[in-house]
């Protein structure tokens, strides 16, 4: 889980290091005054948004100096998950009610999420992304996307703006985006290391192209020298 939580690290410091026009970012600068949209899934990583994914999202975006917003759609999660079992809860839940519990109720509903408005979206982790924004955890390659997630990528993707996503929400593009290229890390488990590597078969079934990645990360120690 490490290494793919380290790629919620890693997205985040690509949005706010990479090269891109339209979002008004550049090589070695900050993005400060970039307003970036965050989408989320509700709140835990079984049956939401991966809380430490967000979060890593949060303080890269706020070390960069953006302007952020987050958003979630207002349908009912597919489930509840007891997290201290991992197993199902008799309750119901709304996505976009958890969501809030993240954005410490600074949040708004995707319907009104417009791409006119901000200059890149990123969606983190969990489950939620397979769960809530889609159907990808039940249906595998013949998921559908939820309406709002499906016209957010899509506007996003058609203004040249960048899109973030996070451990298992690339299906989403992948879906969405004929041809794409994404990656979930590696394409085999390896002791561990990779647990959703079978992500990556569903990835190519949807038709896009998974490129294999490590997790680098890199410390900035803060010291003169």
């Amino acid at each position: 889980m490490f290494a793919l939580k380290s790629q919620a690290l890693k997205s985040a410091a690509y949005l706010l290091k990479t090269q891109t026009i339209h979002a008004g970012f550049h090589k070695g600068a900050t993005c400060y005054g970039a307003k970036v949209a965050v989408v989320l899934s509700g709140c835990g990583v079984y049956d939401g948004t991966e809380i430490h994914e967000a979060s890593a999202i949060l303080v890269h975006l706020s070390r960069g100096g953006a302007e952020v917003q987050m958003y979630a759609p207002d349908v009912s999660q597919m489930h509840v998950i007891d997290h201290s079992k991992g197993q199902p809860a008799e309750e119901s839940r709304n996505v976009l009610t958890e969501s809030a519990r993240i954005a410490r109720g600074n949040i708004t509903d995707l319907a009104k999420l417009s791409v006119t408005n901000h200059d890149a979206v990123i969606f983190p982790g969990g489950f939620g992304a397979a769960k809530n924004l889609s159907s990808f955890a039940v249906d595998g390659a013949d998921f559908k996307v939820n309406q709002d997630v499906e016209r957010v990528v899509k506007e996003f993707h058609k203004a040249g703006k960048p899109i973030g996503l996070c451990c298992i929400a690339p299906v989403l593009a992948a879906k969405l985006l004929p041809g794409v290229e994404v990656t979930v890390g590696h394409e085999e488990e390896e002791e561990g290391r990779w647990p959703y590597a079978g992500t990556a078969q569903a990835v190519k079934a949807l038709g896009a192209t998974h490129c294999v990645k490590e997790v680098t990360i890199s410390f900035t120690s803060g010291q003169p020298g």
